[in-house]
């Protein structure tokens, strides 16, 4: 069964003057030449991504679009239509359509947002939304506290950044946790910091757990080895200049300073630490 939104592999049974005709065994689907690799021939197999035209058929191409069905996508508005929707690129020379009431704000020409892409199952077209609270998933998370996740920034909020997590969930970067410029649409690599009773997902910019800080012991090492045994920050720096360097939250590096005082391998002082020499050494 074809997969519309999605890639499909199919067979190619005939050639006409506007393109091939695909198959799957039981629809047909056409593919302009413009779209047809070179030496393409009848009987092979072919990887296109298909979507309903606006003649009603099946089309296919070779194209690779910005978001299949089912995902989250950071799409640019290209046009505005009467009744209040939106046309957005997809970027297969196909726009995709968002209704009015698919529209968390109103949108406009030229404007970006993140969209859930899905299929409306009455015409089998695709369409977009920007209400994702409506897409994603809300229970039963494959997610444990700790866990490496993808994200995609989505707006920011009161209390910070708002991000799909894994293309299924949502979750909120805090900004007094925060020491870069997010912008919608930006893809990072994050971490579960905690699921709360009630569903709600916090996340993090930086690994969880003393894993993390064992690793961040051996950066602040070698960078103190590279920089003649001495670094400017300490236990009085900014969270800033700590981020700036190390790309950790201050927390995480007090953590780790106080590991290697402990272990009798640096000082520390307000504003910088060093290499522990032994002024008993031979």
């Amino acid at each position: 069964m074809i997969a519309i939104g999605q890639y499909n592999d199919l067979r190619i049974i005939n050639k006409t003057e506007t393109g091939l005709i695909l198959t799957d065994g039981e629809k047909e689907v056409v593919m302009p030449y413009t779209d047809v690799p070179k030496n393409a021939e009848i009987g092979e197999n072919i990887n296109v991504f298909v979507f309903m035209n606006k003649d009603g058929r099946l089309h296919g191409t070779t194209k690779r679009p910005l978001a299949c069905v089912g995902d989250f996508a950071f799409l640019t508005v290209v046009d505005e239509a009467e009744d209040g929707g939106a046309f957005m690129d997809i970027g297969i020379g196909k726009d995709v359509y968002v209704p009015k009431r698919e529209q968390k704000r109103p949108m406009f020409k030229g404007d970006k947002h993140v969209v859930y892409v899905f299929l409306d199952e009455s015409n089998d077209r695709m369409l977009a939304s920007s209400k994702l609270v409506n897409y994603v998933e809300e229970e039963d998370f494959d997610l444990e506290e700790g866990d490496e996740v993808s994200l995609l920034i989505v707006d920011r909020s009161d209390l910070g950044y708002n991000a799909i997590i894994d293309n299924k969930y949502i979750g909120l970067l805090y900004t007094n946790e925060l020491f870069d410029e997010l912008n919608p649409g930006e893809e990072r690599k994050g971490w579960i910091k905690k699921i709360r009773v009630e569903g709600k997902i916090d996340l993090s910019l930086q690994p969880m757990g003393y894993g993390h800080i064992l690793e961040t012991k051996d950066v602040i090492l070698a960078d103190l080895k590279d920089s003649g045994g001495v670094i400017s920050l300490g236990d009085k720096s900014s969270p800033e200049d700590i981020y700036h360097r190390f790309k950790i939250s201050k927390s995480a590096f007090k953590k780790a300073i106080g590991g290697l005082y402990k272990d009798r391998l640096i000082t520390v002082s307000d504003d910088e630490i060093r290499l522990f020499v032994d002024d008993q050494a031979d």
